[in-house]
C-alpha cells in the first residue's frame, strides 16, 4: 500500500503541491502558536538585580481560580519583614536581605529626569546590593540620609560619578539633594539608598517586598526544600533558578500571562482556518485522482483500501512538508514576538521557551486533520460500486447532497444568528462575535457552494443567449456541470475576504466606539503625569488646583480587578483592568452614569459598566466580592452604574478602596478642566515645567482613533490578520493552480474537437470571472449582516468604521488571484499537444 502510495504521489506532484503548501503554512502556523502558549507558560525573565540571591522568598504573584489557569497580579504583594531574621537561621545561608523597591529617579543637570530600571520601584536600600551577581563597586556604601549609590548606567546618563551631588526624586516626595558615594557596576540595578533612609522612603517598616538569600556553595536546593517546610501554609513562595527574574518586577513578570491569553485567541482562527485550507486542498487533490481510484475499486480493491490509500499519499505528501512548516513556525514565534516587544506588550528581556513540544503537537494535528480530510474526500468514491465509480470519474454528481446543502444553511443561518451578540454586549468579548460568525458562515458558504454555484450555473445557462460566444457557452456549461470543483474554490476566496472584512473592521469598529467614548466622556482639557517617576510627587494636585483658570481637578489611577462572579450556576472569573477615581471625578469625567452617583465613590465602593451589572447581577447598592491586583480580596458596594464601559473599562475602584493596594501607592495622573483660555494652559505648562518629570498633555490630542494610535493589541491583531491573509492567499492560488492543471485532458479533448487554443483562453478568463464575482458576492453577503449588527451595537449606526479602501483592495487581490492562476496553467496546458494530453490519462 505505501509503496503504490509513492507511485501515485510521483504521478501527481502538480496536484499535491497545493496540499504540501497547506501543510507548510498550517504547520508554521500551530508551531509558533504553540510556542507563545508554551513560552507564556515555561519562560521567565532574566534573573536581573536578584542574580546573587540563591534562593527567593516572596508572595505568590498570581490568583488561582478554580480549575483555569492562574491569572498574575501586577500590584506589588509584600512579605513581613520579621522573616528576614527567620530565614537568618537555616543552615547553609551566609546572608539574608529584606529587599525594599520604590520609585526613585535622579535629575540630571538639565532638570532632565534620569530613569533608574523600573519607575515604579528603582530605590532599594545597600543591602539589597548584595542580592547583586558579583557587582564592581566603586566607592563606599552609603551613610546617613543624604548619600546615595548608583548603577553605573544611570549615572553615566546622569552625567555623575562618585562626589558629585544630585538631585532625587524619591517616593512621591519633592526633589532633594544627595551626594553619589558609590557607582555599582551592575546597569539597571537602580538607586542604593541607606537602609534607615529606604525603610523611611518606602514608608513600610515591618514589609518588605522579598527575601533574598545567599546560600554556601552548593547548598541551594537544600535551603529551599527547608524554607518551603518552614513556610508551609503562608501563603508564600521559595523561588530558584531561573523563576527569580519574574520576581524583580511583577508587573513584567505578569507579561507572561499575557502570551498565554494570545495563544489562546489565535489558536481557535489557526486551526479553522488551517483545517478548512488543508480539508479544500486535499478535497482538489483527491477529486483529481477519481478515475485512478474508480479503477483500482473495479479490480477488486475494497472501500477501507482506497481510503488507506488515499490518506496515506496524502501523509507522504505532509510527512516531507512538515519539516519545513515547523521549522518556519520557530521562526515565526521570533518575529511575532519581536513585535511583541516592540509594542511594549512584554518586556525585550523575556525570551521564547524553545522545545520540541510545540513541533511535536503541530505534527499530530496537522497529521490527524490530513487523515480525516483525505479519508472524507475519498469516501464517495470508495462507497460507490465499481462500475459507477468509474462512470462518474470524468464528471461530478448531477445533484449536490441535500444533507450536505442543508447543514450548509444551518451554519449560515447559526452565524448570523451569532452575530447579533453586539447588540447586546458592547464588549470586546461581545465584538470577536463578528469575527467568529464571518469564519463560521465562510464554513457554511463551502458545504452548500456545490448547490449555490449550480444554481448560478444554471441560472446563468438560462439568461445566456443562444447567439453568445463559444467561449462563453462553454464557461457556463463548466460553471453548471462542475459545481463540486468551482464551489471549493469559490468558498475558499469567500473566505479570505470573509475573514479580512470582519476582523479588520471588527477592530476599527472597537478602536473607534473606545476612542469615542474616551473622547466624548473626557470634559478635562489636560492630564498631568509623571511617567519617569513611577507616579505624581506629593503636593501637585493640591498645586494644579490652585492655578488660575483650573475649574476642577482629579487624580485618575489604573490597577487590575480580578472579579469572580456566578454565571449559569458556574463561577467565573473576569481579569481587567480598572480606574482609580475619587468622588469629585464627574468634574473631568463623564461616564454617562445611568443609576446611582460617582459623587458615593468613598471607601468601600466601585462603579461597574451597564454591560457588568447586567451580566454579573451587579446593581446598584449589590456588594460582590473582587480580589485587587496585589491579591487582597475586598467586598464593595456598587454606587454607580455607567454606560461607557468600552472607554472606561468595567469596573471603577474608589480611591480608598485601591489604597495601599498598588506597587506605588501614588497617583498616576491628574485630570484637569480649565476654563479653555491660553493663560490657563500656559499656567498648567509653567507649572509642569517647573518640577522635574513632570508632561502635561492635550486629553483629545493623545488618541485621534487612527492606527497610529491604536492599543498594542489592535497592531498584534492586525499582523495576525496578514500573516493568514498570506497563508490563505498562497493556498487559494495553488488550488487553482492545481485544479486547472487537473483539466489537461479536457482542455485537450477540446482541441481535438476544433476549439482553437485563443477559444479556451477566454473560456478560462470567462470562468475566473465567474469564480472572482461569485466569490466576491458571498463574501459580501456573508459579511454585511454581522458587520452591520456591529456596528449598530457600537456605533448606533448599520454599518462599521474602517478604511473605504478595504473592500476594492480585496476586490483586486481576489481578481488577481484568479485570474493569473488560471491564467498561467492554461498557458502551460496549452502547450501540450492535444493528442499527448489525451494519452497521458
Amino acid at each position: 500500500m505505501f509503496r503504490l502510495a509513492l507511485e501515485m504521489v510521483r504521478h501527481r506532484v502538480t496536484a499535491l503541491i497545493a496540499v504540501a503548501c497547506a501543510v507548510v503554512g498550517g504547520a508554521a502556523l500551530i508551531t509558533g502558536t504553540g510556542v507563545l502558549a508554551e513560552s507564556g507558560l515555561r519562560s521567565h525573565l532574566p534573573a536581573g538585580r536578584l542574580g546573587g540571591a540563591d534562593v527567593v522568598v516572596a508572595a505568590d504573584q498570581e490568583f488561582h481560580p478554580v480549575e483555569d489557569l492562574p491569572i498574575a497580579l501586577p500590584e506589588r504583594r509584600t512579605v513581613p519583614s520579621r522573616l528576614v531574621g527567620e530565614l537568618t537561621g537555616l543552615p547553609g545561608v551566609t546572608a539574608t536581605v529584606g529587599d525594599l523597591g520604590f520609585p526613585a529617579a535622579l535629575v540630571d543637570a538639565h532638570g532632565r529626569v534620569v530613569a533608574a530600571g523600573d519607575p515604579q520601584a528603582s530605590g532599594h536600600g545597600w543591602s539589597s546590593a548584595k542580592l547583586l551577581d558579583a557587582p564592581r563597586v566603586q566607592g563606599r556604601a552609603p551613610s546617613g540620609s543624604g548619600e546615595i549609590a548608583v548603577d553605573s548606567a544611570t549615572a553615566a546618563a546622569a552625567g555623575v560619578t562618585v562626589g558629585d551631588r544630585v538631585q532625587v526624586v524619591a517616593a512621591g516626595r519633592a526633589a532633594a539633594g544627595y551626594r553619589v558615594s558609590a557607582v555599582v557596576g551592575s546597569p539597571g540595578a537602580g538607586v542604593f539608598f541607606a537602609d534607615t533612609t529606604a525603610v523611611r522612603l518606602s514608608g513600610r517598616a515591618d514589609r518588605v517586598d522579598l527575601v533574598g538569600l545567599r546560600t554556601a556553595p552548593g547548598a541551594a536546593e537544600r535551603v529551599a526544600a527547608e524554607a518551603r517546610t518552614k513556610l508551609k501554609g503562608t501563603g508564600l513562595e521559595v523561588t530558584t533558578g531561573a523563576a527569580r527574574g519574574d520576581l524583580v518586577s511583577p508587573g513584567a513578570g505578569a507579561s507572561r500571562s499575557l502570551l498565554i491569553l494570545l495563544a489562546g485567541s489565535l489558536a481557535g482562527i489557526v486551526l479553522l482556518i488551517t483545517g478548512f485550507v488543508m480539508a479544500s486542498a486535499l478535497a482538489v487533490s483527491i477529486a483529481g485522482q477519481r478515475r485512478d481510484l474508480a479503477l483500482m475499486r473495479a479490480v477488486g480493491a475494497t472501500p477501507q483500501q482506497i481510503r488507506r490509500l488515499a490518506a496515506a499519499q496524502s501523509t507522504v505528501v505532509a510527512a516531507v512538508a512538515l519539516v519545513p512548516g515547523v521549522a518556519l513556525g520557530y521562526l515565526l514565534a521570533g518575529q511575532f514576538r519581536g513585535l511583541l516587544a516592540d509594542r511594549g506588550v512584554v518586556p525585550s528581556e523575556l525570551p521564547l521557551t524553545v522545545s520540541p513540544l510545540p513541533a511535536l503537537a503541530a505534527v499530530l494535528l496537522i497529521a490527524l486533520a490530513v487523515q480525516v480530510s483525505a479519508r472524507s474526500s475519498a469516501w464517495r468514491t470508495s462507497r460507490m460500486p465499481a462500475t459507477e465509480a468509474v462512470a462518474e470519474s470524468r464528471s461530478e454528481p448531477r445533484n449536490p447532497s441535500r444533507t450536505r446543502t442543508s447543514i450548509g444553511l444551518l451554519v449560515v443561518v447559526a452565524a448570523t444568528t451569532m452575530s447579533a451578540v453586539p447588540l447586546f454586549s458592547r464588549t470586546v468579548l461581545g465584538a470577536t462575535a463578528t469575527s467568529l460568525a464571518g469564519i463560521i458562515a465562510a464554513i457554511g458558504l463551502a458545504l452548500a457552494g456545490p448547490a449555490l454555484v449550480r444554481g448560478i450555473g444554471n441560472a446563468a445557462a438560462r439568461r445566456t443567449r443562444s447567439g453568445v460566444s463559444a467561449p462563453t457557452w462553454l464557461a457556463m456549461a463548466n460553471v453548471r456541470a462542475y459545481a463540486l470543483r468551482n464551489a471549493g474554490i469559490v468558498s475558499t476566496l469567500a473566505m479570505a475576504v470573509v475573514f479580512v472584512l470582519t476582523y479588520t473592521l471588527t477592530q476599527t469598529t472597537v478602536l473607534a466606539a473606545t476612542t469615542d467614548d474616551t473622547r466624548t466622556g473626557t470634559l478635562a482639557q489636560q492630564r498631568l503625569s509623571a511617567p519617569g517617576l513611577g507616579g505624581l510627587p506629593e503636593g501637585t494636585l493640591a498645586a494644579v488646583r490652585r492655578m488660575p483658570g483650573v475649574e476642577a481637578a482629579a487624580p485618575v489611577g489604573s490597577t487590575t480587578v480580578v472579579w469572580p462572579y456566578q454565571q449559569f450556576g458556574d463561577t467565573e472569573t473576569d481579569s481587567g483592568s480598572a480606574m482609580i477615581l475619587t468622588p469629585d471625578a464627574s468634574d473631568v469625567l463623564d461616564l454617562d452614569v445611568r443609576e446611582g452617583n460617582l459623587d458615593r465613590l468613598s471607601g468601600a465602593t466601585i462603579a461597574v459598566s451597564s454591560d457588568a451589572a447586567r451580566s454579573r447581577a451587579a446593581e446598584v447598592g449589590h456588594r460582590v466580592r473582587l480580589v485587587l491586583g496585589d491579591g487582597t480580596p475586598v467586598e464593595a458596594t456598587v454606587v454607580a452604574v455607567y454606560d461607557r464601559g468600552l472607554g472606561f473599562g468595567a469596573v471603577v475602584l474608589s480611591h480608598d478602596l485601591a489604597a495601599g493596594h498598588t506597587t506605588t501607592g501614588l497617583d498616576q495622573s491628574v485630570l484637569i478642566r480649565t476654563e479653555g483660555t491660553d493663560k490657563a494652559r500656559q499656567g498648567l505648562t509653567v507649572l509642569a515645567a517647573s518640577r522635574p518629570g513632570l508632561a502635561l498633555e492635550d486629553t483629545h490630542a493623545t488618541n485621534t482613533g487612527g492606527l497610529r494610535d491604536a492599543p498594542p493589541e489592535v497592531w498584534i491583531n492586525l499582523a495576525t490578520i496578514v500573516v493568514l491573509l498570506v497563508y490563505l492567499l498562497l493556498s487559494i492560488a495553488n488550488k487553482l493552480v492545481a485544479a486547472t492543471a487537473q483539466r489537461r485532458v479536457e482542455l485537450g479533448a477540446l482541441r481535438l474537437n476544433g476549439t482553437t487554443p485563443r477559444q479556451i483562453r477566454a473560456m478560462m478568463r470567462r470562468e475566473a470571472a465567474v469564480t472572482a464575482a461569485t466569490a466576491l458576492t458571498t463574501a459580501v453577503l456573508l459579511s454585511v449582516i454581522p458587520l452591520a449588527l456591529l456596528g449598530q451595537g457600537f456605533l448606533g449606526r448599520p454599518w462599521p468604521a474602517g478604511p473605504v479602501w478595504l473592500l476594492p483592495a480585496l476586490a483586486l487581490t481576489v481578481t488577481v488571484t484568479a485570474f493569473l492562476t488560471i491564467e498561467l496553467p492554461t498557458r502551460q496546458a496549452l502547450r501540450t499537444p492535444p493528442a499527448d494530453a489525451v494519452r497521458a490519462q
